[in-house]
């Protein structure tokens, strides 16, 4: 397999990354009725070890699926599965669901956006708060 310089794999290759793949094996979870609306998603932990993958590629895996309007977040409690009208759409739908989605579906879909910006936001200040302790640190033992 052909990869780039850092790992990642060229356009078009036509190989789906491994946070595509755990984005759809949840989606077929709900397609096929194993996940329900309401019903908790598996937790960060059991998709690194049941995908073999790093917290950052569950994260975005999930930052897609909430984009997609297929779970919601509840801070301090996880990620759930959404009211999801097109669910068991098929999959080949031409237009898309979200062309035949109706107004509460759209709604539901910029509610999820906006908690998963929040959440981006609050991890680019945690992320902020560690490196300026990081370079604080380091700043206090050069010297």
């Amino acid at each position: 397999m052909v990869t780039t310089r850092r790992g990642r794999r060229p356009a078009g290759s036509g190989v789906p990354l491994t946070f595509e793949v755990i984005a759809e094996t949840l989606r077929g979870r709900i397609r096929s009725g194993g996940l329900r609306q309401g019903d908790a998603l598996p937790t960060q932990a059991v998709l690194m070890r049941e995908f073999g993958a790093s917290s950052l590629t569950v994260q975005k895996a999930m930052v897609l699926l909430k984009q997609e309007g297929w779970a919601v977040s509840r801070p301090g409690k996880g990620a759930f599965v959404a009211h999801h009208d097109h669910a068991d759409r098929d999959a080949d739908d031409l237009d898309g669901p979200e062309a035949t989605a109706p107004a509460t579906g759209t709604t539901a879909r910029i509610e999820a956006l906006e908690r998963a910006l929040a959440e981006a936001a609050q991890q680019i200040a945690d992320l902020r708060g560690r490196i300026e302790a990081l370079e604080s640190g380091s700043g206090e033992r050069g010297r």
